[in-house]
């Protein structure tokens, strides 16, 4: 059984030697052991660091094109490689790498096809008061929507099996971990999760500059790969909220022309209607709009099983 460590990189030239060097060099039951380094565009050191490591397999992007990419990059690049296990963990040193067996532990054993470790958010001392009660509030959301057993959804330390890796489509360019985790969930992909250990501090992140920022990028990923996966349901909701907002103002204007016998109020009567026909239209957008997503779906089964036949001949 090949297992196969990707690090996404962009600067971790100081950062990259202490992480690869906790990195476990054995583990039970897995025969192979590789390293893969995605360079993320890179100004530093970082491709020379990684070959000064003996890291076994290094891909450069070129240009900067954001941690997804390179996340997804690796994910194709494991793959073509023979992993039967993928484990992805940061450049930073922020997972330790000892937690790695624990880690991969329920996909040798075929219980799972997805692991994610979940960090201790309350007691990591370098997170701020409102980062913590954000990652929790955001955690508890994702989780809600995906149907997910997943603790820490923007954990970036997890295990993908052959399977899980082949299935992930990661569609943003902005972060991938909230994004896999509601396609595991709507994938019904088998999910676990483990309590994982952090180190210290080593550099600020290089994903958002701020909490805010973090959330002001996230919420919009959240709310487009939940619609692509479940779109009758938002579009309904916002048909119907339409649709009650059209009837209350036609109950309005029908309580002033009934019983106080005024002509006025024409105004409610226009915005009523208008709101029921933008209701409707909604409604019927999401009916469309879930036969599409019937088709997305089968065309991802489709593609996994083409990356299946092309992959396993290799």
């Amino acid at each position: 059984m090949k297992l196969i460590i990707q690090i996404p990189c962009f600067n971790e030239e100081n950062t990259l030697p202490i992480t690869l060097s906790n990195l476990p060099r054995s583990v039970k039951d897995i025969d192979i052991i590789e390293t893969l380094v995605i360079d993320d565009g890179s100004s530093d050191r970082t491709v020379e660091v990684a070959h000064d490591f003996g890291v076994n397999h290094i891909v450069e992007l070129g240009h900067h094109q954001g941690l997804a990419s390179a996340f997804r990059v690796g994910l194709d690049e494991s793959l073509r490689l023979g992993a039967d296990i993928i484990v992805n963990t940061d450049g930073d040193n922020q997972y330790c790498g000892s937690d790695i067996e624990s880690l991969i532990h329920p996909i040798i054993y075929n219980k799972v096809d997805l692991v994610v470790g979940s960090r201790d958010i309350s007691n990591i001392p370098y997170f701020s008061w409102i980062k913590k009660k954000i990652q929790k509030i955001g955690s508890w959301f994702v989780r809600s929507i995906a149907n997910s057993i997943i603790v820490d959804t923007t954990s970036g330390f997890r295990a993908y099996s052959r399977k899980a890796a082949m299935q992930t489509i990661v569609h943003s360019r902005f972060s991938y971990t909230l994004e896999t985790v509601i396609q595991a969930g709507f994938s019904q992909l088998r999910v676990d999760t483990i309590p994982v250990r952090t180190n210290e501090k080593l550099r600020e992140s290089r994903l958002a500059s701020s909490s805010w920022t973090y959330l002001k990028k996230s919420i919009p990923t959240i709310l487009r790969i939940y619609t692509m996966y479940n779109p009758l349901k938002v579009f309904f909701l916002l048909g119907l909220i339409s649709l009650m907002i059209g009837f209350l103002l036609g109950i309005r204007y029908l309580y002033f022309f009934i019983i106080e016998m005024s002509n006025g109020h024409i105004q409610s009567l226009i915005l009523a209607s208008i709101m029921i026909i933008i209701g409707v239209q909604v409604i019927f957008i999401g009916l469309v709009s879930d036969l599409i997503a019937a088709n997305r779906r089968l065309n991802e089964e489709v593609l996994y099983r083409i990356k299946k036949l092309e992959l396993d001949k290799k």
